[in-house]
């Protein structure tokens, strides 16, 4: 099969990406063979890449080389074969959800991480939903707590998690401000936003509204601030960070905030997403009923992981960055670039 493969870490996707002609994977007895029809990139996407910052290595993705052929965690597609033990699915069902080395026309996945496509959805679509769109839901609903008639501000409005955190909170009921740059608020309006921050002229931190619900989807505004922004009893959920840290890479402010949350009266925290169909099929249900979309900001072909990676590494995306997998006739590896 074509496949997106990669040798050893390091920043650079040009560098490091390849497409190559490798064996189709086997699968167990409890795992579902996927043919996958797209795949997406995200933030994780460049941490499993990098193998940055170290603990992602720990967390199994391999010590000192990648344990996978590719970094690629999202997918929507056909099944294509299952194992004896598996029940709920069988070959041609569309389904969405995580595996690994997703970048590929096929992907061994688990049932516990796969659900129905949802209808009203392309597969490109679909597949920009899983990881983040769980994430984002896992932020809203059993982290922030957010209840209707709330006030929510949601940081980095306009990305793969912010985008989806944005609808959600609207149909929680909350009153919702995105914080983004000039060029993407019109995408943070159309999502629902009832305010927008520009972050480029305006200090959300400093302009005096306070928020009974702040989720910082991947900003590094110092925990200090995100406390300002806070009620009284307001509660902060920090989904992730960036800095070019090697050892935390920004988790540091997540760190910080579990440990002071117990002695102050505002609720600081994060969490690790959870990847399981529950979530999954409970997006599914949203989306059908038209309350939460996919904001798809370009499609790239198999060949373009690599740029794709890139785009998002320029901090231009709005929404999320998408992978088709067309199929295609099986040739002699050229080990062209990604």
């Amino acid at each position: 099969m074509t496949a997106v493969v990669q040798d050893r870490y390091g920043p650079a996707p040009e560098d490091l990406l390849r497409v190559a002609q490798i064996a189709r994977p086997t699968i167990s007895d409890d795992e579902v063979l996927v043919r996958v029809r797209a795949a997406s990139v995200d933030r994780g996407t460049w941490h499993i890449m990098a193998g940055l910052p170290y603990p992602i290595r720990l967390a199994g993705f391999g010590l000192r080389r990648p344990k996978y052929a590719n970094p690629g965690r999202n997918l929507a597609g056909t099944v294509e074969a299952v194992g004896a033990d598996v029940t709920g699915l069988a070959p041609g069902d569309e389904v969405f959800g995580m595996a690994t080395s997703t970048f590929a026309e096929y992907a061994p996945a688990s049932p516990a991480k796969l659900a129905p496509k949802p209808a009203a959805l392309t597969f490109e679509q679909a597949a920009a939903v899983p990881i983040s769109g769980s994430t984002a839901l896992q932020a809203v609903r059993d982290h922030g707590h957010v209840q209707a008639g709330e006030t929510v501000l949601v940081i980095g409005a306009s990305g793969g998690v912010g985008s989806f955190a944005v609808q959600l909170a609207k149909a929680a009921g909350a009153e919702v401000t995105g914080v983004c740059s000039t060029t993407k608020m019109g995408l943070v309006r159309a999502l629902g936003a009832d305010h927008v921050i520009d972050h480029t002229r305006a200090d959300f931190a400093d302009d005096g509204h306070r928020y009974d619900v702040v989720l910082d989807t991947g900003g590094n505004t110092p925990l200090r601030r995100l406390r300002r922004t806070l009620t009284p009893r307001g509660r902060l959920v920090i989904v992730g960070g960036e800095t070019d840290g090697r050892l935390l890479g920004g988790s540091d402010r997540q760190f910080r905030a579990t440990l002071l949350s117990p002695f102050i009266s505002q609720q600081l925290g994060t969490f690790v997403a959870s990847e399981n169909a529950t979530d999954l099929n409970t997006l599914r249900g949203l989306i059908e009923a038209g309350t939460v979309t996919a904001a798809v900001d370009r499609t790239y072909p198999l060949t373009g992981v690599s740029t794709a990676i890139r785009h998002l590494l320029d901090g231009q995306v709005r929404g999320k960055l998408v992978v088709s997998v067309a199929p295609t006739t099986p040739t002699p590896d050229s080990g062209s670039t990604a």
